[in-house]
Parts: C-alpha cells; sequence; structure tokens
C-alpha cells in the first residue's frame, strides 16, 4: 500500500517570543515491510534542520528559531510504501512463557520491561485488572492471552477526544473509561510488562478506514503497542481498534512511552500564551512515486525548492548499530 502523510503543527503566542527550539519524531521509519519513499519538512519561520538517532534508533530532527516570532508551523510530508505483516499462527505453545524469563531477553529488553512515565502500574489500573479478570487470560499462550487483552482493552474504554491531555496519567483514562489511542497503549504496555512481556509504545499514523470498524480519529497521530515474542519478534498490536498493526499502521518512532517519541516537543524564551493547532492527513497515493529518500527543507523566497541532503548513510549506520542492540 502506497500511503501519502501530511502532518502540520502549528504553535501560536499571544505576544512574539524570543526564540523556539524544537525536536521531531515525525520521519516514517525505514524497515522490511516499511519503505520511505519520500520525506520533506516545512519550516515557518525557516531554520537549519539538524537530526540525530536516538537511543532507539529514532531519527530526530531539531531546529532553533532565534528570532522573534508570533507562530511558528512545522509541516511534515511523507510517502511510505507498507507491506502486511506475515499472518500470525493460531497460538503459540504454552512454553513461550518460559522463553520469555531467560535473562538474555530480559537483558536486551530491559527498557521495555519495566514502568516508565505514564506506563505503569497503579492502584486504579490494578482495579481495572481485578474487575475484568485479566490475570486470567495468562492461563493461555502468550500471544493468545495478548490478542485477549487488546480486545478486552477495546471493549473497555470508548474512544473521545477531549477526555484525557498528552500528559494525563493512565489514572485518568482509567477513572472516565474514555480517552483516545495513546492512553490505550499505555494501559496495555503497563500490563504486558507486569506480565513480563517486552512491549514498546509506537508513534505513528493510521489510515483510517470506517469498513474495518477504526474508531481512531483520521485527523490525528495515532500509537499503539509492539510486544516481543521470543517465536515471532516483535507483534504489533492496536488496542485503540481491536486489531494486529498491518499495512494501513505507518510507525514513526518507538519508545518506553508517549514522553519519549512526541511527535513534536520543544521550548520558547517568553512570557506570552500559546495555542496548539495540529492537523494530519493520511490517504492512498493516486500514483506510484519514485522520488528518492532525501530530506528537503521548503524556504520562502527565492529559494523556495532548495533540497538539503542528510548524510544517510551515517545515519543508517548508527541506527542499525543501535537496532541490533535492541533484538530488532
Amino acid at each position: 500500500m502506497l500511503l501519502e502523510i501530511r502532518h502540520v503543527t502549528q504553535y501560536k503566542y499571544a505576544v512574539p517570543v524570543r526564540e523556539s527550539v524544537m525536536e521531531l519524531w515525525m520521519q516514517p521509519q525505514k524497515s522490511v515491510r516499511q519503505r520511505l519513499v519520500s520525506f520533506d519538512l516545512d519550516l515557518d519561520p525557516p531554520s537549519q534542520l539538524f537530526s540525530y538517532a536516538d537511543s532507539f534508533g529514532n531519527a530526530v530532527y531539531h531546529f532553533d528559531v532565534p528570532q522573534p516570532h508570533d507562530q511558528l508551523t512545522i509541516t511534515a510530508r511523507a510517502a511510505v510504501e507498507s507491506q502486511a505483516p506475515p499472518p500470525l499462527p493460531a497460538a503459540l505453545d504454552i512454553g513461550e512463557w518460559d522463553r520469555m524469563r531467560s535473562d538474555f531477553l530480559r537483558g536486551e529488553n530491559f527498557d521495555f520491561l519495566h514502568p516508565h512515565g505514564f506506563a505503569r502500574e497503579t492502584e486504579a489500573l490494578r482495579r481495572y485488572e481485578a474487575d475484568h479478570n485479566i490475570a486470567a487470560l495468562r492461563q493461555r499462550d502468550p500471544l493468545t492471552a495478548l490478542l485477549a487483552l487488546n480486545k478486552a482493552i477495546y471493549e473497555s474504554f470508548d474512544y473521545e477526544a477531549g477526555v484525557t491531555r498528552a500528559d494525563s496519567p493512565i489514572d485518568h483514562v482509567l477513572e472516565q473509561r474514555r480517552g483516545v489511542c495513546q492512553d490505550f497503549a499505555h494501559v496495555m504496555i503497563a500490563i504486558c510488562r507486569s506480565w513480563g512481556v517486552p512491549a514498546r509504545y509506537v508513534s505513528g499514523y493510521l489510515f483510517t478506514d470506517r469498513k474495518h470498524g477504526d474508531r481512531s480519529d483520521p485527523d490525528a497521530t495515532h500509537a499503539w503497542v509492539e510486544v516481543f515474542l521470543p517465536s515471532l519478534r516483535w507483534v504489533g498490536l492496536d488496542p485503540t481498534n481491536n486489531t494486529i498493526a498491518g499495512e494501513r499502521h505507518i510507525a514513526c518512532a518507538v519508545g518506553r512511552d508517549y514522553s519519549d517519541v512526541p511527535p513534536s516537543r520543544g521550548v520558547y524564551k517568553g512570557e506570552a500564551e500559546s495555542e496548539l493547532v495540529v492537523g494530519v492527513s493520511v490517504r492512498k497515493a493516486r500514483a506510484a512515486l519514485s522520488d528518492p529518500e532525501f530530506l528537503r527543507v521548503s524556504r520562502p523566497g527565492p529559494q523556495a525548492n532548495r533540497r538539503v541532503q542528510p548524510n544517510v548513510a551515517a545515519f543508517e549506520e548508527q541506527r542499525r548499530h543501535q537496532m541490533q542492540q535492541q533484538q530488532q
């Protein structure tokens, strides 16, 4: 499936601020099942972009706007060719639980086995597990148990934007029984890690299809969970839509929770009140794209179509090394 993504982030300030410093986790990943055809970033006001690979192998772009401004607009455009993952087996043998207890596996996935930030056990989560008899799911093999957990979270919570915020702890969604994709991902990650299953947060996009029963917002970013099973390696599960992550899911970054991989994060100098507006569009491409993989920075004025080529080879070498260290 060939998909085009447009992601606009706009910060508006009541009065001009003196400077803004930003980091972005917006570039779709490159993997066996996800080919990044092109990726462009437009900045207004214009600024020089820099990039690095973070500790999880994600591409991170950062920039500084050193002059006064009352608005900052970031427009990311990407074209991605995705493939469906191989079909999962009907079940795994019960011995998979023992294989996940190996010291080597636990050491390699240390970051994804321990509580962090929003993804942690709380008293409210323990009450939720007791009320829905979540512990009984572990009597099955790990794959069957995780698919059942994915479904249980889907059925337990309603999707509703505005009930929680980006910095809301999981207790808020547990009390309200309503929330958005990142809330459901945090609940599932916390439970998986309590079971001894390595689980990580995935941020990205979803090509929403109501025919598949999707309930997530088509005009927003998306988040889901990947769990590590020794026999299958990383498997993506989407508790928001009760589905397995497939070719309609476009991954940008992975981390321990949302705080590791927000689409954008930054600070500014000034005392102005700020307003954030975000718009996302994911659609099927109308024709095959053949542009090489590059980062294009559009600048207003005479340099409007200037293209800047990053050091892709160096970045990929660093990323491959980090991914090998994390058993990807």
